[in-house]
Formats: C-alpha cells, structure tokens, sequence
C-alpha cells in the first residue's frame, strides 16, 4: 500500500468544546491512516492549556495556537456557549492567526461562529447546526447562510452543520486528498454513509411560530396549525378575516416573512413529519396533513427535506422493531 504525503491536522480546542465534533472528524482520519493516509492529529488552545470537553472529559493538548507552525487544515469544533454568549477573544485571535498557517480552514457545528465573530466569514458561503442557522444570519448578514447543506466549502474555508456532520465533512475532506475509493473504505469501516442521504432539515425540530401581533393574522395562523388538513387557500384564509387575498399576503410579508402557500405547506410538512415519527403511513400521513395525494407530499418531502418520505419514516420513526424497514437493528 502507497503511503501518501503527510497531511498535520491541528484541532483548535477550548473550554466547553462538543466532544463528538473533535471525536468524530479525528477517527475519520485515523480511520484513514489505515487505508493509506498519513494524517498527523495535534491539538492546540489558544493559551496551552488543556480544554474540558462537553462530557466534562479533559482534553491535553499539544500547545499554544500561537506556537502552531504550518499545518495543513485547522479544525474548529463548536460549542454550546459559542451561540449562548460572545464568543471569548483569545479564541477568535488564534482563528485569525491560524487561517494563514494552514491549507484549509473548518469549523464543526457552532464552530461557524467563531469563523465569523473573526470576520473570515464576511462574504462567504457557509452553514452550522441547523438550530442555529437563523441566529447566524441575523448575527452575522454579511454571511450567505446555507441552513440545510451538510457542509460548505467556499475558498479555503470548509463549515458544516450540526455535531454528526463533522463525520460527513471530515469524509469528504479525504475523499478530495486521497480520492473516493479511499474515503469509501473509511466510510465502510465506520458504518457511516459515504455521502449522507438528503440535508440536514430533515433532522429540524417541529416549526415555531411567533404569535403574530394582529389578531386577525393570529387567527389565521391558529387555523392552519389546528386543521392542516383542510383546503386552505390564500383565498379562504383571507375570507376567513374578512380581508383580500392580497393584504392577507401583505400581512404574512410582514410579520412572518413568508406567503400563506409557503406558510400553508410547512405547517402541512411538520404535521405529516409528526404523524411519520408516529408510525403512520405514507398515505394516511399525506391525507391527515391536507397533502390530497402521497405524490404531492413526496414532492414537498424531497424539494423541502431533501429525501422521500418513506425514507424519513425509517430514519426516524421508531429504534425498536429490528429490521422492519430494511434496518439492521437486532434486539435479544
């Protein structure tokens, strides 16, 4: 087996760090070096001192970022408190130090807002955790934030979505430098896809709407979440307030920054989602949630979720049940 040339990961790690987002890219690697690969795995801190993980777990590292020479990619793993409060200086510094000493820079999960409270995001693509992903908008407006993309690589600089993704990233990180059979084996060997079927709002908690401030506009809204199944059109929801379909339109621009249709078939997608998780069918979802037909709902699934409804359900619908649906689950 061919070595190939030494690649020197430095994991950027600090206080409160998601352990699986440092855990899950470094296996990928190491998992690599098997096949092959010669990654070289360091950890650094912005002052030297070891990091406490969020499992409480002590993590040593090799030294100061500032002592850091080159390297080929710099990995920044999120965090919790990254989107709970400012994210610390020392941290962003060593990000702005680091970003010229390496090939690539990549940020995990929460990560992404260390990235850009640096300013290296500025007019860039990026994404993060998908919980967060309006937060980060609003943050940050100078960022273009792709909130269902697994990852994003624009430049020299490489974000992904939530915790898991970091594994989809990291993959994908070996596949361009050692080439699709090689990353394959990893993914193999890991029991990981090797390119995860459909985005990351597939995995998005139920929709939350904001009360509207009219009352008016707050009936409407209470009516479609009620009886999603009904026919509502922009033409009945506005009759049903007593105004035209145009300033109901106007009324949903204004307060939710969506159309009655758009706001329609979400309400509509997480009903159906809910009643999938619940075990229901295909069909029987898709008239419970006013879709008229599985085909229409499978059409919203894919374009809004990136994957067939059938699909969500036997990701998502139950652990138990061993190979009901094609798992591989087995319990004694």
């Amino acid at each position: 087996m061919e070595r190939q040339p030494r690649r020197d990961i430095l994991f950027l790690v600090y206080d409160g760090i998601k352990m699986l987002d440092v855990a899950g890219p470094a296996e990928v690697f190491a998992e690599a070096n098997l096949f092959g690969a010669d990654y070289a795995l360091s950890y650094a801190s912005p002052s030297g001192a070891a990091a406490v993980t969020s499992v409480g777990l002590r993590l040593p590292v090799d030294g100061a970022a500032a002592d850091v020479a080159e390297v080929d990619t710099v990995v920044v793993p999120g965090g919790d408190a990254l989107v709970t409060r400012a994210v610390p200086a020392e941290l962003m510094e060593a990000i702005r130090l680091l970003h010229p000493r390496a090939r690539r820079l990549v940020s995990i999960c929460t990560g992404s807002f260390a990235l850009a409270g640096a300013g290296l995001l500025d007019g860039r693509r990026a994404t993060t955790h998908w919980q967060h992903a309006r937060l980060l908008a609003r943050a940050h407006p100078d960022v273009q934030v792709r909130p269902d993309a697994l990852f994003v690589e624009d430049g020299d600089i490489v974000t992904s979505a939530g915790v898991s993704a970091g594994i989809d990233l990291a993959l994908a990180l070996v596949e361009r430098d050692h080439g699709a059979n090689l990353a394959r084996n990893v993914a193999r060997n890991l029991v990981v896809f090797m390119q995860r079927p459909g985005g990351q709002s597939q995995f998005s908690a139920p929709l939350e709407v904001r009360p509207p401030r009219t009352p008016a506009l707050r009936s409407v809204v209470d009516l479609v979440a009620a009886q999603p199944g009904l026919p509502h059109t922009a033409g009945s929801l506005a009759a049903h307030i007593g105004v035209s379909p145009r300033h109901l339109a106007r009324m949903f621009a204004a307060e939710l920054d969506t159309t009655p249709a758009k706001f329609v078939e979400q309400i509509r997608l997480e009903h159906a989602k809910a009643l999938l998780d619940s075990g229901r069918g295909v069909a029987e979802a898709a008239r419970a949630a006013g879709f008229g037909s599985s085909e229409t709902m499978r059409r919203t699934f894919v374009a809004r979720l990136g994957v067939s409804p059938s699909g969500y359900r036997a990701r998502f619908a139950t652990t138990r049940g061993g190979d009901r649906g094609g798992a591989a689950a087995e319990a004694r």
